[in-house]
């Protein structure tokens, strides 16, 4: 579990703000796990988890505004998944996995997801679990079979109908023959 201040300001405001406020001087932190638990799984669908331990982590420096904080830290997150020698994974789901989300997969087979939308490495981190599991969901989600149909015979003659009035605008835009 890494302990985290929530919002922006620094343990020692907080600690005088309490203390302002009459209340016991503690810093509010939220617990937030650390994403390779090994006990820790991403439900995708009802049948499917992925444990946190198959998941890989890289940072590097991320681009956009940031002052010189922006040179310091490396806040862009890339999240990589072995998809062809996940063992969570069955061949039908790997294959629709690699089918559907070509983009993502590399050509070892590996799924990269890219995060550097906020300034905080920990909720870029968040972000691209969140999109890994909702494109996994996505990519994994039966579709829908389109069943063919025909169109009526009233749609018929409307369309036809339509059609020969549009070739009767035309032809009265057509230059008149005065030769008969």
């Amino acid at each position: 579990m890494i302990p985290v201040c929530l919002g922006r300001a620094r343990s020692s405001d907080i600690i005088r703000r309490q203390a302002a406020q009459g209340l016991p001087q503690s810093i509010t932190v939220n617990m937030i796990p650390e994403p390779n638990d090994l006990t820790e799984v991403i439900a995708i669908t009802d049948g499917l988890a992925i444990p946190a331990a198959e998941l890989r982590f890289r940072f590097s420096r991320s681009s956009g505004p940031g002052g010189q904080h922006v040179n310091r830290s490396e806040t862009r997150v890339e999240l990589l998944f072995d998809v062809a020698r996940s063992p969570s994974l069955t061949e039908e789901q790997r294959a629709r996995i690699t089918h559907r989300l070509a983009g993502y997969v590399d050509g070892e087979g590996i799924m990269h997801v890219v995060s550097s939308a906020t300034r905080s490495q920990l909720e870029n981190r968040a972000d691209a679990t969140a999109r890994f599991q909702a494109l996994l969901a996505a990519a994994l989600r039966p579709r829908k079979r389109r069943r063919p149909t025909r169109p009526s015979a009233a749609a018929r003659e409307r369309r036809l109908t339509a059609k020969r009035e549009r070739s009767g605008a035309k032809a009265m835009r057509r230059k008149v023959d005065h030769e008969e």
